[in-house]
């Protein structure tokens, strides 16, 4: 009778052997779920995509103007001038720099007004906008025309990214904010930065008054 009861003993511990396997297997899937859990979310964020690039041609115009006046009885050769955009620059409806960029040129040559009526001489050579993080080379030639003692006016206008201003009898002086026109000096490459501005609406004109 005891060895029956030895007998039926093993029999329960082994019918119970399946089970307690069964539920530490499911026990160890559960915990490695949870643990690679955190590891899914804590994933490195995906990189934000890279702004368009579009070609900005050689001899686009660039509208410029002065951010500083200029006299030829002042400047000095190999001095920085400081311009700005004058224009959002578009490029297939698109915005590459917007108005108020800075820009570049320096002084090329200057002489100051001299005896005899001789006029002061001041030239700048262009030198970039920027548009975003490039630096767009620039060429362009403007001259600023002057009367002399005589009355018969004078103008200087140099290529090749110089631009001149001259005036007989006197000092050549630029205004602060005077427009320049340059253009673009090679084809490159610069990144929109979002479609161009929608141009503002004309003003609608006041209607006429009755005559009845």
């Amino acid at each position: 009778m005891q060895l029956l009861r030895k007998v039926i003993a093993l029999v329960s511990i082994f019918s119970l052997v399946p089970a307690l396997v069964a539920q530490q297997t499911a026990q160890t899937t559960s915990d490695a779920a949870s643990t690679s859990a955190p590891a899914a979310s804590q994933a490195a964020p995906t990189t934000p995509a890279e702004p368009a690039k579009l070609t900005l041609k050689d001899g686009t115009e660039v509208n410029l103007k002065l951010a500083q006046a200029l006299s030829s009885k002042t400047a000095a050769i190999g001095d920085d001038v400081e311009l700005v955009l004058d224009q959002d620059l578009i490029v297939d409806k698109a915005l590459v720099a917007k108005k108020g960029s800075r820009a570049v040129a320096n002084v090329s040559n200057v002489k100051k007004a001299g005896m005899a009526g001789r006029g002061g001489e001041l030239n700048l050579r262009l030198e970039y906008v920027k548009a975003g993080d490039t630096k767009v080379k620039l060429r362009g030639a403007q001259a600023k025309n002057g009367d002399n003692k005589t009355g018969a006016t004078v103008g200087l206008v140099l290529v090749f990214g110089v631009l001149g201003f001259m005036k007989h009898g006197k000092q050549a002086e630029v205004k602060e904010g005077t427009p320049l026109k340059a253009y673009v000096d090679e084809d490159v490459q610069v990144a929109s930065l979002g479609p161009a501005p929608e141009p503002a609406p004309s003003p609608t004109p006041a209607a006429a008054p009755s005559t009845k």
